[in-house]
């Protein structure tokens, strides 16, 4: 049984299991879905698999991990959403970084700003963050706009893999 973390008013946030490979293909392998995000679709469910162990090491070494959403009503696995340690980016240091991505068949639900809310109210009052971050490429204006609606402060920009990216940072006091 996947241990389940958050769970807000339509969805349930839990670890990503090996289970959930194919449905991580599925959201993977469309162009649409890692547009934005630099890596190329997936071609081979193995390369989900390989992801899920990445994620699954990530939560044993760090204590924290992307998370799959799940629907309440269906059980359907939409996407994911959580917390990243990561150790070096933009000349920051182990910070934690808020991400998400779902199927398209579930964009412009609200999904992406109702788990990141309950995302950062755990980040703030379970972990004791003084501060959270996020990056996002500059010319995916949905999630930009996510990020300012959730207090996200744009602090500039960097080059991620070779994409201009918008940095955010949220601190404790402005929580929404």
């Amino acid at each position: 049984m996947a241990k389940i973390f958050i769970e807000t008013e339509r969805l349930v946030l839990r670890e990503i299991i090996p289970e959930d490979a194919k449905a991580f293909f599925e959201m993977d392998s469309n162009p649409e879905v890692v547009k934005y995000v630099g890596i190329k679709p997936l071609t081979e469910i193995g390369q989900s698999v390989e992801m899920i162990k990445s994620i699954r090491k990530q939560y044993e070494e760090n204590g924290i991990g992307r998370w799959a959403v799940i629907q309440k009503d269906t059980g359907k696995l939409v996407g994911w959403s959580g917390l990243k340690l990561i150790k070096e980016i933009n000349n920051h240091h182990n910070i934690y970084d808020l991400g998400y991505r779902f199927t398209p068949e579930y964009w412009g639900k609200g999904y992406a700003t109702e788990t990141s809310i309950a995302v950062l109210n755990y980040a703030f009052t379970e972990m004791n963050l003084g501060k959270v971050f996020a990056y996002a490429d500059v010319e995916n204006n949905v999630s930009n706009h996510v990020l300012k609606k959730l207090g996200f402060e744009e602090k500039g920009t960097f080059m991620d893999e070779g994409d201009e990216c918008f940095w955010y940072e949220k601190s404790l006091n402005s929580m929404i």
